[in-house]
């Protein structure tokens, strides 16, 4: 089940972020999803949650937030600053449990 969440949480992502491609109808579905995924994936695992994985979480939901804005007022410099660290953020999260094997 957790190996099912994790590579749905990647396929999520990878629509996420293929916004020139898929389109910013699919982009916003993705993001919806990848956001819920998220919080499925924090509550999976709760016990392994310390400062840097809420950070983490904070900056998902803030990356979410700020597009969600960005809609309404047509600001979109914040919500790409912000998704660009999230992204490495990510890659960094992905790098270091995909390399010590405990996700």
């Amino acid at each position: 089940m957790k190996k099912m969440l994790n590579i749905l949480l990647l396929l999520s992502f990878i629509i996420t972020i293929m916004v020139p491609v898929t389109g910013i109808p699919f982009h916003k579905l993705a993001s919806t999803v990848f956001l819920f995924l998220c919080m499925i994936h924090a509550a999976v695992y709760r016990k392994n949650l310390n400062g840097k994985r809420w950070l983490l979480l904070s900056a998902t939901l803030i990356t979410f937030v700020s597009g969600v804005i960005g809609l309404v007022s047509e600001q979109m410099t914040v919500h790409r600053v912000v998704s660009a660290v999230l992204i490495i953020l990510l890659a960094i999260h992905i790098f270091v449990f995909h390399k010590n094997g405990r996700e």
